[in-house]
This record gives C-alpha cells, sequence and structure tokens, in this order.
C-alpha cells in the first residue's frame, strides 16, 4: 500500500475490512501471490477476499490472465475509491497520534502456552511502558480455544498456531518455526545432526495432548512409523512436558517458542526434526474479520507484530545456529 504512511498503513489493518486491503495490495502488486507476501498472508486467503467482494459488489474487479491479473474497468474505480478513502485516512492518523499519552482502553487477548512464557510477557511489557493507562488481560489456553475466543469476540488478539481456515478470522501476521526434540544435553541422541522423529521413538517420549497443534502435525509423522503407537506419556502442558525431559530423560516436543530459559541454562537442547510435516508450525496474530479493532487494541497488534519481528529474528538465528 505505497499511498500510506507505515504507521497508517499499519493502523488501516484494523480500522479497514481485509477485503478492500487486499484489493489494493492485489491490484498495486498486480498478482494475488505477489499481494499475499506483501501482506504475509496466505494466497488463498487474498483470493478468497477478492472473490467475496466480487460477489457482494456484483462486478468482476480483475481480469485473469495466467498468474497474472489486471483490473477491469470497475476495479479500476473501486481502487480510486480506496486510495482516496486511505488518503484522506492519513490525516485522521495525524489527528489520533495528538492524542498520545492520553490513551485508554483495554485489549483483550488469547494465547497459546509457549507463547505466553517468554515472547508475550516481553511484549505486553515494553507495550506497557509505553502506554500505561490501557489494561491488558489475557487468557491461556490451546491453540483451538484461542482462535474460538478471537471468533467469538471474547480476545481481540490471538497468539496461535496453525489456527483454523475460516472467513471470520484474519491472519494479520505469520511466521514459520520448525518442531523440535527437547532432551538433556547427556541424552544418547543430544549429539546427532540430523534427527527425525522415528529416531526418537525408539526412547521414552513425552507427547503434546491430542487437540494441540503440535500433536495433530506429529500425528502426521507418527502415522506412518510402523508400531509408533506406544507412547511414555501425554500432556496438554509444554511446561510438564519440558519438566519431564528434565528430570526424567524422555524426549519433548515443541518449538523454539517457551524453551528459551531451558535452553539458556543448559538444561535442555533443541534439535530441530528433520520430517516434512514438522518444518513449519505456522505462528500466528489472528485478529476477526468480521469487525474492526478498537484504538487500543490495534495499538497493541501494532506494537506486537513489530516486537515479535525483532524477537522471532533473534530465535531463527539461534535455530540456525
Amino acid at each position: 500500500m505505497g499511498s500510506l504512511s507505515g504507521r497508517a498503513q499499519d493502523l488501516s489493518r484494523n480500522l479497514y475490512s481485509p477485503a478492500m486491503r487486499y484489493f489494493l495490495a492485489a491490484a498495486e502488486a498486480g498478482s494475488i501471490r505477489a499481494a499475499s507476501r506483501e501482506l504475509n498472508v496466505a494466497s488463498s486467503a487474498v483470493n478468497r477476499q477478492i472473490l467475496w467482494l466480487e460477489e457482494s459488489l456484483g462486478l468482476q474487479l480483475f481480469e485473469r490472465v495466467g498468474r497474472r491479473i489486471r483490473l477491469s474497468q470497475a476495479g479500476e474505480l473501486l481502487l480510486a475509491h480506496v486510495r482516496r478513502t486511505f488518503s484522506d485516512f492519513e490525516g485522521t492518523v495525524a489527528e489520533l497520534d495528538a492524542l498520545r499519552g492520553l490513551r485508554r482502553g483495554s485489549v483483550s487477548i488469547a494465547s497459546v502456552e509457549s507463547v505466553s512464557e517468554k515472547l508475550l510477557p516481553a511484549v505486553i511489557t515494553s507495550f506497557r511502558k509505553q502506554y500505561p493507562g490501557i489494561h491488558v488481560s489475557v487468557s491461556v489456553s490451546s491453540s483451538q480455544e484461542a482462535a474460538r475466543k478471537v471468533e467469538t469476540a471474547e480476545a481481540d488478539v490471538g497468539f496461535t498456531f496453525d489456527p483454523p481456515e475460516n472467513s471470520a478470522l484474519t491472519v494479520a501476521f505469520q511466521h514459520n518455526l520448525v518442531i523440535g526434540a527437547l532432551m538433556t544435553p547427556g541424552h544418547p541422541l543430544a549429539g546427532e545432526k540430523n534427527l527425525g522423529l522415528q529416531d526418537c521413538l525408539k526412547y521414552p517420549v513425552a507427547l503434546p495432548a491430542e487437540g494441540l497443534s503440535l500433536r495433530t502435525r506429529l500425528d502426521l509423522v507418527r502415522s506412518r512409523i510402523p508400531g509408533a503407537s506406544r507412547t511414555y506419556v501425554e500432556a496438554n502442558s509444554l511446561r510438564l512436558m519440558r519438566a519431564l525431559a528434565r528430570e526424567e530423560d524422555v524426549i519433548g516436543f515443541q518449538t523454539l517458542i517457551g524453551c528459551e530459559d531451558d535452553l539458556a541454562s543448559g538444561g535442555l537442547v533443541f534439535k530441530p526434526l528433520t520430517d516434512a510435516p514438522l518444518q513449519a508450525d505456522r505462528l500466528c496474530v489472528i485478529t476477526s474479520s468480521l469487525r474492526a479493532l478498537a484504538l487500543a487494541p490495534g495499538m497493541f497488534f501494532d506494537h506486537a507484530v513489530l516486537a515479535l519481528k525483532d524477537q522471532l529474528t533473534t530465535i531463527d538465528a539461534n535455530s540456525a545456529s
């Protein structure tokens, strides 16, 4: 959205419908895929919103030419309107910024356990230093429950893994993380360079409980491994699984999110798993596509995405090393 400044562009995410924003990005990029990369959302989500917009207006906005798209006459008219609207929004952003220091309000957050261990506290702490007048409430639950809370307006912003594809949800930010095996430095597999789930299942393991996004991905691989039905323990708490890995010398499974302290202290080591379904566990920040964020949740969302990008860059570097 080249017509908007950085801050106005971020705020527009919360004040305008995904359909309009995705239409603008696609029109300027000339491609659904290019727009999805710019927006950091799936191509299917961009296409779905544009198709919904065309159906609602009863007009075709784009002509599909191979992998490229070209604006129709109706699309040209709508693009001009959207650009005028976003241009006017620049002045609104300036007025909103004038209220800095007087902000009040509240933001409700739904988060999975791993994000609540280290990432989210850092995000909330830095946010509260800038906006002490905003009340923050957090509920910690499973990935499915976090998505449900956002969908039903029980939470403004959700931090979750692999949320369901749902027209009521917008994946506003996503980042792929590899799932790895957690074990003590003295475990027989701790020195292995290339490790798959099948190697781990030869030893006692602690599996995430069914219903957790981690378990769904692990089961995709387990179903292909003969004799992989035996488990040592199942738990819906990643913290408990890490404790078992430390105390009982079993292997646990999760991403690098949430186990930072154990790795920093040397109590556990993280071994990325080579199985393809375990290479891209999607950490997502989700919002509702059915309602715009109020000012306080919108400010938190903007702050959270910027903070996450900084922290995840460090985590990716640690994973590569």
